[in-house]
């Protein structure tokens, strides 16, 4: 079967007086017909060309299927008198959500999202939040994949739904101490969350009222609740500020009360503790300081530094309790938990005991978890390694003693003893020693011979931290390598490392990305024949950019969701993302930006040459990255390309940028991206 030929019709696209002729301008027409005609047809080629791997993808499917336990359960937690749970059956594809009353045995289905999501293709719940008098339960319900929310009340007493449908929404919502008024944020045409709206039961939500509005088509607003429960608070964020206002929750009607006036480059979190805020700001603290203030003087020049800054560590957020304060801090790449007690001086740092837990792995997530009450000396956090399955601890703050409550269930043969983690470092072309998170099975040949899939992501400030995976046990049953480079554009070195990999630096990534596959060829991890490399989103921008700037490194790549048409979306303030995004990618309407982003950008650099193999996944709905972008670039790299390798294109026409909402259908694309990969590295 000959691969679909896509119809050129040039469009001239001019910026700067210089012009790009684009040839599949065309396909950005999610309605047309011929566009339709064009993604299906591109996904049998797909199944022509991977026919001969059905059978191992149903084979991977039921392999990593088999591996989850299908009757499984949350760790409960308490809030508000009530234990909470998240709840699977056995072949449940979608959560259920229960509660019941402490001092009680029988608990209650809040929702059961098996039932509420028949008849839709995709569904997805989210947002779920309760009143203060736990009666109703609001939540948002996306049926499309497009991250556009309708939210819903359940009065948790009747068992029904309240006529209350607010649509357009992000989903979440916040509840006045009322609990009569609903806060929420709505979005506009590019599907920006601009306004934050208060809702009234029983009203109409046309008839809901504007509490805040953002006007600045750089900035998103948002809404949540203090910890403390005493204030709502607005918020208005882009990529390098933030904005909060306040609102007492007894007081749904009020004024706003601003908290520090947005500044470019001051960037600042809020939390709520007795009689003031504790701020992570990065103001005079690149790598984020702790300061507090007093809750009724909140501007700026009333902030008093707690936990001052660090060149060694990034302070990346805060966990308030009644008698300590939990710090999640990133050095030399890995995250550790601090708790400090909140004895003595409220702002003096030296007069509080501190401790960090400790743990074992060369190479670990670790995570503060569901922790809603203010008054107890138990820290609910998480851990994981490349080897350690997802895991749920109580910490006792003051005994300092861990109670393991839940280990992830990985049915079948799993022994986590079979399995090696290491951490290395990669060297890139300036010097930069780049962090390498690596797992294999034991007995993987370290000598050249093993395929490795090299994975990463590398923006927006977005640290990959070495996690577990039961997908990926079937890689490495199979002889692979599987490694995380912790590429500049994400976090993991300190703030210096999500600046040094964005804007002018962009490129940075790229190189680090490809440096860190010469060095683990040259170390005998594997050899160009072996290695391949996978990326989502703007980690599929990171596998457009490294196809052209490195083709003959890579055996083959899969790219998901790819964002490769880097300079026309950036000029496009229509779409999604785009301008509040400005500050990652630089603003192409400066000449010096547009320049530096059609120098890197994927579907620009496309050339007359050889490419490896490449698999390029899509979803029609996708709201983040446009469908038009996988599927024009695709088309573009099947007229100039020289070489006979494959070059594949699957777009899911029922799915957005998540892909399928189901447990078992994600394991579905799980089960295609290695069946490819497997077939092509001989270890199907």
């Amino acid at each position: 079967m000959t691969p679909p030929l896509a119809k050129k019709v040039p469009h001239t696209l001019t910026a700067h007086s210089h012009d790009r002729i684009d040839n599949y301008y065309w396909m950005n027409q999610r309605e047309d017909p011929e566009v339709i005609s064009h993604l299906e047809a591109e996904n049998a080629y797909f199944e022509a060309q991977t026919q001969e791997q059905s059978e191992l993808r149903e084979t991977l499917f039921q392999e990593i299927k088999g591996r989850i336990k299908e009757d499984d359960s949350s760790v409960p937690y308490i809030k508000n008198g009530y234990e909470y749970q998240t709840k699977y059956e056995t072949g449940d594809q979608y959560p259920r959500y229960l509660r019941r009353k402490v001092e009680e045995e029988e608990a209650q289905l809040m929702l059961n999202v098996n039932e509420m999501a028949e008849p839709y293709d995709f569904y997805k719940v989210g947002g779920l939040n309760m009143s203060d008098d736990n009666r109703y339960l609001a939540y948002g319900e996306d049926t499309v994949s497009r991250r556009i929310f309708t939210i819903h009340v359940k009065d948790l007493l009747t068992g029904q739904n309240l006529p209350d449908q607010i649509p357009n929404t992000t989903g979440g919502s916040v509840w006045s101490a009322c609990g009569q008024y609903l806060f929420y944020s709505v979005k506009d045409e590019a599907l920006r969350p601009y306004k934050v709206m208060r809702h009234k039961l029983g009203t109409a939500p046309q008839d809901d009222a504007v509490v805040y509005e953002e006007s600045d088509e750089t900035f998103r607003a948002f809404v949540y609740r203090s910890k403390s429960k005493k204030y709502i608070i607005i918020g208005s964020a882009q990529t390098v500020s933030n904005e909060y206002h306040l609102l007492p929750a007894d007081e749904p009607l009020g004024e706003l009360r601003l908290f520090q006036a947005r500044e470019r480059d001051l960037e600042y979190s809020i939390a709520h503790l007795d009689d003031q805020f504790y701020v992570l700001t990065n103001w005079k603290a690149r790598n984020f300081q702790l300061m507090t203030t007093p809750e009724n003087a909140t501007a700026k020049e009333n902030w008093t530094t707690l936990i001052p800054h660090r060149e060694d560590t990034l302070l990346e957020d805060v966990d308030l309790f009644k008698n300590f304060l939990v710090l999640s801090e990133r050095t030399n790449g890995l995250t550790r938990l601090r708790v400090l007690t909140n004895s003595g001086s409220k702002s003096k740092t030296e007069n509080r005991e501190s401790h960090y837990l400790e743990f074992e792995d060369e190479a670990y997530m670790a995570y503060t978890s569901v922790n809603p009450e203010f008054d107890t000396e138990t820290l609910r956090f998480g851990y994981q390694s490349m080897t350690t399955p997802a895991s749920t601890f109580d910490y006792n703050m003051v005994t300092r003693e861990k109670t393991l409550l839940k280990q992830q269930p990985v049915l079948g043969d799993f022994d986590a003893a079979n399995y090696v983690s290491e951490r290395r470092f990669s060297e890139s072309r300036d010097g930069t020693k780049v962090p390498l998170s690596i797992v294999y099975r034991k007995g993987t040949p370290k000598d050249g011979s093993a395929p490795l899939l090299l994975y990463a992501y590398g923006s927006y400030g977005y640290s990959m931290d070495p996690y577990f995976s039961v997908a990926r046990l079937a890689l490495l049953d199979r002889g692979f390598i599987f490694v995380i480079a912790h590429i500049r554009g994400g976090e993991e070195m300190g703030r210096h490392w999500y600046d040094n990999g964005k804007l002018l630096k962009k490129k940075n990534t790229f190189w680090d990305f490809i440096d860190a596959g010469e060095w683990l060829i040259q170390n005998n991890y594997t050899t160009k024949s072996g290695l391949y490399g996978m990326g989502g989103s703007a980690g599929g921008l990171l596998m457009g950019a490294v196809a052209n700037m490195r083709p003959d490194l890579w055996a083959g790549l899969v790219a998901q969701v790819p964002f490769v048409d880097v300079v026309t979306t950036m000029l496009d303030d229509s779409i999604p993302l785009t301008t509040g995004e400005y500050d990652e990618w630089g603003n192409p309407n400066d000449k010096e930006y547009y320049d530096y982003i059609l120098s890197y950008s994927p579907y620009d650099q496309v050339e007359a040459k050889d490419y490896p193999n490449m698999l390029v996944t899509t979803g029609l709905h996708d709201s983040q990255v446009q469908y038009w972008e996988p599927a024009k670039w695709v088309a573009k790299l099947r007229e100039l390309k020289t070489d006979d390798h494959q070059l594949l294109l699957h777009t899911d026409m029922k799915v957005g940028h998540g892909g399928a909402s189901g447990r078992f259908d994600s394991i579905k694309d799980i089960a295609r991206d290695y069946g490819w990969i497997l077939t092509l590295a001989g270890r199907g």
